[in-house]
């Protein structure tokens, strides 16, 4: 049986000059001994952050001292890295309605292109969580079965696909993916420290990232 956790960085739309979007994800076998090692680790935080049940990347009380520290704990749970990234500007007309993005099938096709990069692969069982967000257009319910139509012929006859979205509040998992996906947002955008965050998680990542709609 095996894992996935993803969350992302960035936007669809313009915010703030930033240019990228970015999918963060790991692979895992025992999600029980990362989620429990991410929860430990909390108590390494402020003690005014200890209690919360989430803590993102973007926490703007995080120093970066702490911030690398806790990047190179992530990269010592033996987590495995793929991640995909587009530029906003590439984002292709299709997904262009009236001057504005059809966001839920955008993401849908990205998380899709994104978990392609794990296949082929021979797992009884492949269990997926996404971090849960409004699906403009979209249905959760159609974002699943867009997503199983188009692994399940990829997979071997008998492969069981379980796809949740869940509110990364309650998932220590999805927070690392939220951290993984943060640092190589800032990594691609050439922000201060970006060379160094992806220094230190280069090691666990399978592969190259993939871009999406190149041109």
């Amino acid at each position: 049986m095996a894992y996935i956790f993803l969350d992302e960085s960035g936007q669809f739309t313009k915010h703030n000059n930033e240019e990228y979007f970015v999918v963060g994800t790991f692979i895992i076998g025992d999600p029980k001994r990362t989620e429990k090692a991410f929860k430990s680790w909390h108590k390494r935080f402020p003690r005014k952050m200890r209690r919360l049940s989430e803590i993102k990347w973007s926490t703007t009380s995080i120093d970066n001292k702490l911030r690398i520290k806790t990047l190179k704990y992530i990269s010592k749970l033996d987590v495995r890295i793929k991640y995909s990234y587009l530029l906003r500007k590439n984002i292709p007309k299709e997904y262009k309605y009236k001057g504005k993005i059809k966001s839920g099938l955008l993401y849908t096709n990205v998380i899709g292109e994104t978990l392609d990069m794990y296949l082929p692969i021979n797992e009884k069982e492949l269990k997926i969580f996404c971090d849960k967000r409004h699906l403009k257009g979209l249905k959760e319910s159609d974002f699943k079965s867009i997503l199983k139509a188009r692994l399940l012929p990829q997979l071997p006859s008998n492969t069981i696909i379980e796809i949740r979205m869940i509110d990364s509040s309650t998932s220590a998992n999805i927070q690392i993916a939220d951290w993984i996906a943060g640092a190589l947002f800032k990594y691609l955008e050439k922000r201060d420290q970006g060379d160094e965050y992806f220094s230190i998680l280069k090691n666990n990542i399978l592969g190259e990232g993939k871009e999406l709609f190149k041109k």
